[in-house]
């Protein structure tokens, strides 16, 4: 699921592409939008990208391709189609979520804990949508903090690559609102976009860093990031 911002940007670039063969400028962009400055839709655009639902065209100025939007079978892409469908419906955590308490002592004789599953969570950038309470994921005890809260997330892009965090990885987050310099955190950007990150304070500045060079680090001012946790585990299936 993609922002509503992510959402209204992406219809209109494939309007403007549709009617005039030229994605539209970011002045156009960002008075579609109603936003104030463009490094708002310099933030969307790398949304879309991260996520897959448009390419910037290299050595080209005003050059992007929709290759899929949300909620339709296919999108004509130059003759060809790219599904959209790729059976899942992300999920991610709002600010507001409460996971539960889970006591890893408990779990005696390598008996497993069962942790809330709050969905799929971008790794590559950015998605909002409702926590599910419904979902659960059995972690090795070995991995949770003592008493503290922890829930699971499944990872959805390919941006933490280089630090191991793979498309498709589980990883066990420990409820926290701070994180030391350099932690894999997820971040609750603005109050409505999560994403999983490292964390860097750079003076007044917060830097959430990717670990793929494909992607960029953003910086944020302090009142725009809240910590929802860190990262102490990850569980892969082959």
């Amino acid at each position: 699921m993609l922002t509503r911002k992510q959402s209204e940007l992406l219809l209109f670039i494939n309007g403007r592409i549709k009617e005039a063969g030229i994605s539209p400028s970011f002045d156009e962009m960002k008075e579609a939008l109603g936003l104030k400055s463009k490094s708002g839709i310099h933030r969307l655009i790398t949304g879309l990208e991260e996520r897959g639902f448009i390419r910037r065209l290299p050595h080209r100025a005003r050059a992007l391709e929709v290759l899929r939007l949300p909620d339709t079978a296919a999108v004509d892409v130059g003759g060809g189609s790219a599904n959209v469908d790729d059976g899942f419906t992300p999920t991610v955590v709002r600010g507001h979520f409460r996971p539960t308490l889970h006591d890893a002592t408990a779990a005696s004789g390598g008996e497993s804990v069962q942790l809330p599953l709050y969905g799929r969570i971008a790794a590559g950038t950015p998605i909002t949508a409702l926590s599910d309470n419904t979902q659960f994921f059995e972690a090795p005890p070995g991995m949770l903090s003592g008493n503290r809260e922890h829930y699971a997330l499944e990872v959805d892009g390919d941006s933490m690559l280089e630090a191991g965090i793979l498309d498709g990885d589980t990883v066990i987050i420990e409820r926290c609102e701070t994180a030391e310099n350099g932690a894999i955190v997820v971040a609750l950007i603005e109050d409505e976009e999560v994403t999983l990150k490292r964390l860097r304070r750079k003076g007044h500045s917060i830097a959430l860093e990717p670990a793929n060079q494909k992607y960029e680090t953003r910086i944020f001012g302090p009142e725009q990031v809240k910590i929802q946790g860190r990262l102490v585990g990850l569980v892969r299936t082959f």
